[in-house]
């Protein structure tokens, strides 16, 4: 069988460097569930998170017949990886798909899907799962202990000067992206200053009229784990549909971001990549780079390899307008050093 074959050289290349307890297990494709493979194996090493849904797992066990939702397919599924008596192989996550398919019409297809979607579906509806067992809103969940971070938007009046802020959380930041840019200047331009004018006026509640203003959206509390999904699906009026933007963007093993934040010295290490494969945005193919135990681990649904820390560079995108390495970072986890 040639998936055993492809894991056992993963485990044979390892050999005794194999990290005590963990598990590298691919994940079986049903059907273009490519977005979600990839998604599920950056949650899958994001250890707080894990060891998070684990324990939940743990102590629903004692509750007896609980209702299947897609909170507890998902900490089925991470339980049956984490206890696997084999340190590499391959599980099928259909019970998961299956779930995900009942409760989102969106991703009852075997139509190609975008995993940003699927990421921001799957921890908002653990998220309510959450509240709703724990009867408390607003609850701060564990989801939101990992991934919540607080934006503020402040607005300047341009007559009187009055600053309005208003914050809003986030669990993750998609960012504009251009061509040879890198995240430090995507983050400076996500917070950079828009002045509203002519029809984008502001409502000044102090001047009770329509005024000029000076906007900007800043990271007012940064999250443990940073997600940061790039926006390279662009709708293009002259084609009526969107096309996938190849721009090179440097996306950095570890990020400060002292650069792009007031007063914030937070630093972050970079430990998953979702990546997308093909020059489309209705086709193409899903993989994740994942740094676990100081290695990193190319994981494409049920095959599961080892790569050199330098071969993260050529996802950065491409300088030119045509190419053919397709194979781009699309969303980027990073864990807060703190």
């Amino acid at each position: 069988m040639v998936m055993g074959a492809a894991s056992s050289k993963l485990e044979k290349a390892l050999g005794d460097q194999f990290p005590e307890g963990e598990r590298y297990f691919g994940l079986e494709n049903f059907g273009n569930t490519c977005y979600c493979n990839s998604v599920l194996q950056a949650l899958y090493f994001c250890v707080p998170f894990r060891e998070q849904l684990l324990e939940y797992y743990e102590g629903r066990k004692n509750v007896g017949d609980v209702e299947e939702n897609i909170l507890t397919c998902l900490a089925d599924l991470f339980t049956q990886i984490s206890s696997q008596k084999k340190k590499t192989g391959v599980i099928a996550p259909k019970r998961f798909v299956q779930r995900v398919r009942k409760e989102n019409e969106l991703f009852n297809s075997h139509m190609h899907q975008d995993a940003h979607e699927f990421l921001n579906f799957l921890l908002n509806e653990l998220v309510d799962i959450l509240e709703k067992e724990s009867n408390k809103e607003p609850f701060v969940t564990w989801v939101h202990k990992s991934f919540q971070g607080i934006l503020t938007n402040e607005t300047r009046c341009l007559r009187c000067e009055t600053v309005t802020a208003r914050d809003e959380t986030f669990l993750d930041l998609s960012l504009d992206i251009e061509q040879n840019s890198s995240i430090t200047s995507c983050l400076k331009n996500f917070s950079s200053t828009e002045t509203l004018n002519a029809e984008d006026k502001f409502f000044c509640d102090k001047c009770c009229s329509l005024q000029e203003a000076q906007k900007r959206m800043k990271i007012k509390k940064t999250p443990n784990v940073l997600v940061i999904h790039l926006k390279r699906f662009k709708y293009m009026e002259q084609l009526g549909r969107n096309k996938k933007l190849l721009y090179r963007v440097v996306f950095p093993l570890e990020l400060k971001l002292s650069n792009t934040i007031n007063n914030s010295d937070a630093e972050y290490s970079l430990f998953a990549v979702v990546v997308h494969v093909g020059g489309g945005s209705n086709h193409g193919h899903y993989v994740s780079l994942i740094k676990s135990h100081n290695r990193w681990l190319y994981f494409d649904d049920d095959n599961v390899d080892m790569i050199d820390e330098s071969a993260v560079q050529t996802y950065f995108g491409s300088t030119q307008e045509f190419s053919n390495n397709t194979d781009y970072g699309y969303i980027l986890f990073y864990e807060g050093l703190g």
